[in-house]
């Protein structure tokens, strides 16, 4: 059973920098792409960044791009999401998902990924 569980969510402050973690279990995850994404209250969830087989390779929506960082740790089978200059426009629910199909192209659509985590709270105050 593949299992996700996303943590490092909580209060922070506008200009401070976050990073969430995602513990992934229940499959080898070493050759699929590792997602994030997020869901403001009152908006749809959107995608934030991707990373594939090596750190190498990422993919950013606009709405992170040059603030925020995807990583993982194969070995801990671990996902990470850094976001930098966080804005209150940040605040939301972070997902971790994982895309099975990988094959060397990093995709936004959520439809791509086929196993999500329950997501973390991001709150950023003024």
């Amino acid at each position: 059973q593949v299992q996700l569980v996303e943590s490092g969510g909580g209060l922070v402050h506008a200009g401070d920098s976050l990073r969430l973690s995602c513990a992934a279990s229940g499959r080898t995850f070493n050759r699929d792409a590792m997602g994030w994404f997020r869901q403001a209250p009152g908006k749809e969830r959107e995608f934030v960044g991707a990373v594939g087989w090596r750190n190498s390779t990422t993919y950013y929506g606009d709405s992170v791009k040059g603030r925020a960082t995807v990583s993982r740790d194969n070995a801990k089978n671990m996902v990470f999401l850094q976001i930098n200059r966080l804005t209150l426009e940040d605040t939301a629910v972070y997902y971790c998902a994982v895309d099975r199909d990988y094959r060397g192209a990093l995709y936004s659509e959520q439809s791509r990924y086929a196993y999500w985590g329950q997501g973390t709270q991001v709150t950023v105050s003024s």
